[in-house]
Order: structure tokens, then sequence, then C-alpha cells
């Protein structure tokens, strides 16, 4: 199904997943660079990410990236790399955000469907 510019829900879909992943990634990046995390930044970091992949699941929509991700995140603070753990977290949360608008985005394509077919 295209739009009026053209592009179809599926293809904007993708575009829109794809920019809140790569946000989170160079956020994730800058953090890396930056350095100096401490622990208390990595709780903040890994906060977010599970609140957001809380949502993620209240939606029926969670990435099992995303998990392995957290995961990761708390491997690298146990160890006490706190760059690398906070880099982790924001992308875990990247991930459970894109998730999040991939199910917002899934059940409004559902209701214009269920629109054409009614």
């Amino acid at each position: 199904m295209s739009s009026e510019n053209g592009m179809s829900s599926e293809n904007r879909m993708c575009k829109s997943m794809l920019v809140v992943l790569i946000v989170g990634w160079t956020a994730a990046g800058v953090t890396w660079v930056m350095g100096a995390g401490s622990e208390a930044d990595f709780r903040t970091a890994i906060a977010a990410a599970q609140a957001a992949n809380d949502e993620a699941g209240r939606l029926k929509n969670q990435w099992t990236t995303t998990a392995q991700t957290l995961a990761d995140a708390a491997k690298a603070a146990a160890a006490h790399e706190y760059d690398k753990a906070i880099a982790l977290a924001r992308h875990a949360e990247a991930l459970a955000r894109a998730s999040i608008h991939q199910a917002k985005e899934q059940q409004e394509a559902w209701k214009a469907t269920a629109a054409i077919i009614h």
C-alpha cells in the first residue's frame, strides 16, 4: 500500500526504526568515547533501558536482542567496565524504543487494513 508520498507503510516503518536505532547507537558511541562512566551513570542508563523494555513488554513486542543487550550491560557493570555497560544499556534502550515504535506502527497499520477490508 502506498501513501501520498509514494512510500509504502513498510518502508516508512523501516525508515523510522532505522532512525531510532541510529540515534541509540550514536548515543552509545558518544558514551564510549567520552569515557569515565560511573556506576551511578550506569544505574541511570540501565533503569531507562529497563523501563523502555518493560513498555515494549506491555505492548507484547519485546525483542530478544534487547534482553541479550541488557544482560551484556549487566555483565560489563559487574566487571566494573562502566563505559561499556553504559553504552550497552543505551543501546538496549534504543532497541526497546524501536520495538515500541514497531508495535505502535503495526497497530495503526492493522487498523487501516481492517478499515479497508470492512
